[in-house]
Order: structure tokens, then sequence, then C-alpha cells
């Protein structure tokens, strides 16, 4: 438990900023899914509509800091190389 005032405080921080990282990083797994299922339907033009919703979402969670810079791109990299390589 803590201790000082400035623990205490820091603690409440935490608790508030797991909240809202939990809830980027859902988001980004939600259209990481979408993504993933329209890549699995065999539809390109409907997995490249994902992936300019997806693009945006990893971004963001990146620069507030809910994911990794290099695991992003990795996703990224990874999921553009699928849509790219569908007939």
């Amino acid at each position: 438990m803590a201790q000082h005032k400035s623990a205490e405080k820091r603690a409440r921080q935490t608790k508030k900023r797991t909240v809202v990282n939990r809830a980027r990083r859902s988001k980004v797994r939600t259209a990481v899914k979408k993504l993933e299922t329209a890549i699995a339907s065999g539809d390109k033009t409907a997995a490249q509509a994902a992936f300019k919703e997806a693009q945006p979402a990893l971004d963001k969670s990146v620069s507030k800091g809910a994911v990794k810079r290099r695991t992003a791109s990795r996703k990224l990299s990874r999921l553009n190389a699928r849509i790219k390589s569908m007939a």
C-alpha cells in the first residue's frame, strides 16, 4: 500500500491510465480482427478498406503509448503484405 501522498497519487493515476490503455488496445485488436476476417474472406477491396481503418487505430495507440512502435509497425507490415499477396 502507498505510504506517501505522491505514491497514492501515482496509484490513482495508474488505475486511470490502465483503463484507458486497455480500451485503446481493445480497439486495436477489434480493428485487426476485422481486417483478418476480411483477408480470410478473400475480398481484396474489403481487406484494403479494413486496413485503412486499422492503420490509424494502431498509429494512434502508438502515439498514446498503449502499444509499442515496433510492434505496431510489424503488425501493419505483415497485414499489408498479406493483402498485397491476395489474387
